[in-house]
């Protein structure tokens, strides 16, 4: 856009209401950061007034360009802006800052505040999401634009400060960017050289513009955030480089202003007080002394953006009819997409297991199921964290997703585990793709704080954790998961399916392409497993609903125990119950492929699969916490409680305790 014709005055006093609205904001609560709002109100201006094509009349439109708070905590700069814009945001909403039920929480949340495109706060996840949106935006544009129609065509905005750049986040997630040469990403740096604990000499000498040089950025410097024309001049230099991600260096002053706070540590955390607000209103030339105060021409000029987002949308569905016509078939596939419909028929592609083909390891049934899947669910995309000979993530016959082969849909991540989960939660977030990701469970812990944002956010995005228990041997206790599937399931929202079999996996992968308000972790085996007979047991259709009766006790038996197992030790459970018939104790075996889903039951039918009265045995290779909500007083877990060793898994399972006899002893006991 062109650069600024608005006088002079009137942008300053645009600028202003935002410093001042966030000063106030923060004031009333009594807690929140004033400081990086006030820094960098004039960069908001700049982008939402003049170069971030947005709606705030449709927050949810397709091709608008996604802006990312990595910097959450500077959450009333965003509030300000999305308010005076025209979003669904009142003044009123601005005063509850931070208070119960209120549009504006202390960061920003997703799905909660129109226009809010990523929940960020735990800092650098907002740089992955960023590039994550790129991604999805330069596949789906090399997927669907045809010459002379570019319906997939926007930019991905980012504003990070020193502590998103300072976490180990930043770096997997920039240098990926970097190496897939994301030219429609722009993100600007907060450099203001101040963090909670003072000046960012104190723990860090980087020389950040370097560093990004190195990763292959475009790197850019902006000496004054306050300048506009300077603005315009550097974001058309960023956009002119299509080859390189574009970082800007941005040269702000924190609690911009504020005569006794400005630049100094004070700034960034803490209210300013009443007395140094009247101070900094006062510096600015503010025209009154009351709070929230929004100047009538300072709104009319903001909202100025509605009638340009209408007409931005308006110009684009034009082009988007005119693309339907010269090629509907992809205008509906991708309209489908947008929608999150998944296509017509698709579980019909699920394999089917039989003698020949499931006697396997989950993680080798997961890697059928895939490229079964990949023909019927083209937006199910994704690959590994350099893992993908052993979490069997490829499909076959398809490219690699690379800076030449935009629609390729096998990804390598590279080493990059918490990249890769805070970038899979960005392309979710951009919508039109399923991704997905596989890693060794024991390195889940590497992007937990991206599991935990997936699930807060409710995003369908699918994690795929092979070698998921000591039964991978011989790597040892560094690569075998204890506490892992325990400390995974009591994530809220998250559904975590540990399969018993290839049949199960196939159910598994049914259950993950179904459940779309949240992710789904698929936890597999690396050792093999027997394909369950399911003509002398139970339908695998039970493992939809989260627990089963696999297998029953003879007909007209007094049942006195049940057998609860999931993945690996049904087989375990299986033969323990033979054993146990043998000496004439009839129990169950139920499969628990996943707690979340059989915890969302009825009642009822949790009663007809743990009856009450009936003494309970769980068995699972991981530590047993998470099984204590399904064993009572006076019945027992074999689980482990120690870190595993490196030998074979025959060897471990026996040492460990996890075996037939463990579980025919606790029956007994």
């Amino acid at each position: 856009m062109n650069a600024p014709t608005v006088a002079p005055e009137l942008q300053k006093l645009a600028i202003d209401t935002v410093r001042t609205l966030s000063m106030d904001a923060v004031q009333a609560a009594e807690s929140g950061h004033p400081g990086t709002p006030m820094a960098l109100a004039p960069l908001a201006y700049a982008l939402y007034t003049r170069h971030v094509r947005h709606n705030p009349a449709d927050p949810k439109w397709q091709d608008r360009d996604r802006v990312v708070l990595s910097a959450g905590h500077a959450s009333m700069l965003l509030y300000s802006t999305l308010f005076l814009s025209g979003y669904d945001l009142s003044l009123d909403d601005l005063k509850q800052f931070r208070q119960w039920g209120s549009k504006t929480p202390g960061h920003p949340e997703y799905g909660h505040t129109a226009g809010v495109e990523t929940t960020t706060g735990p800092l650098g996840q907002g740089i992955g999401n960023a590039v994550g949106m790129a991604v999805a935006e330069a596949h789906l544009a090399a997927q669907f634009n045809k010459a002379g129609h570019g319906i997939v065509d926007h930019w991905t905005w980012f504003i990070a400060g020193d502590g998103c750049l300072m976490e180990g986040i930043s770096h997997e997630s920039a240098s990926f960017a970097g190496h897939q040469k994301l030219g429609k990403l722009i993100g600007f740096w907060d450099d203001n050289n101040i963090t909670i604990d003072g000046r960012v000499s104190l723990a860090s000498s980087d020389d950040v513009a370097k560093r990004f040089e190195a990763y292959g950025w475009q790197v850019l410097h902006l000496a004054d955030v306050n300048d506009q024309a300077a603005i315009d001049r550097v974001i058309a230099e960023a956009k002119a480089d299509t080859q390189r991600p574009t970082l800007v260096c941005t040269k702000t002053i924190i609690g911009y202003g504020s005569p006794n706070r400005a630049d100094t540590a004070k700034a960034h955390g803490e209210a300013l007080g009443k007395d140094e607000i009247l101070l900094t209103k006062q510096a600015y030339g503010w025209p009154s002394t009351e709070p929230f105060f929004v100047p009538d021409a300072a709104l009319a000029h903001w909202r100025e953006a509605k009638a340009r987002g209408v007409a931005l949308q308006a110009e684009w569905m034009k082009r988007f009819a005119e693309y339907a016509k010269a090629f509907p078939n992809e205008a509906k596939e991708l309209g489908r997409r947008w929608h999150r419909d998944l296509p017509a028929g698709w579980e019909k592609s699920l394999p089917v297991f039989d003698e020949k083909t499931g006697n396997v390891a989950s993680r080798a049934a997961s890697g059928t199921v895939i490229n079964a899947l990949a023909g019927a669910v083209p937006e199910l995309i994704g690959g590994s964290a350099d893992l993908t000979g052993s979490n069997l993530t490829d499909v076959k016959g398809a490219e690699i997703f690379s800076a030449a082969k935009r629609d390729g849909r096998n990804f390598r991540f590279g080493i990059r585990e918490h990249g890769m989960g805070a970038i899979m939660n960005g392309m979710a977030l951009h919508g039109g793709v399923i991704p997905y990701g596989g890693t060794f469970l024991v390195f889940a812990d590497y992007m937990r704080p991206a599991i935990r944002l997936a699930a807060l956010m409710k995003q369908q995005v699918i994690y795929v954790f092979t070698h998921d228990s000591i039964g991978l041997g011989e790597d040892g206790p560094t690569h075998q998961p204890v506490e892992h599937l325990s400390s995974l399931r009591c994530i809220p929202g998250l559904l975590v399916l540990r399969p018993a079999d290839a049949a199960e996996t196939s159910e598994a992968w049914r259950m993950a392409l179904r459940y779309t308000s949240g992710p789904s972790a698929i936890v597999l085996t690396r050792q093999k497993l027997p394909l369950i007979d399911r003509a002398t047991h139970a339908p695998v259709s039970g493992a939809l609903r989260g627990a089963y009766v696999l297998k029953d006790a003879p007909a007209g038996s007094a049942l006195q125990a049940v057998i609860l197992a999931s993945g690996s030790e049904v087989e375990i459970a299986l033969k323990a119950q033979g054993e146990l018939a043998g000496a004439g104790v009839a129990t169950r075996v139920v499969s628990v492929p996943s707690m979340e889903v059989f915890g969302a039951q009825d009642a009822a039918y949790q009663a007809s699969v743990l009856p009450k009265g009936v003494r309970r045995v769980a068995i699972e290779a991981a530590h047993p916490m998470s099984w204590e909500r399904w064993v009572g007083e006076g019945d027992a877990i074999v689980g482990i409680e120690t870190f595993g060793a490196s030998a074979p898994y025959q060897k471990l399972y026996a040492e460990y305790g996890i075996t037939v006899q463990a579980v025919v002893r606790s029956v007994r006991s």
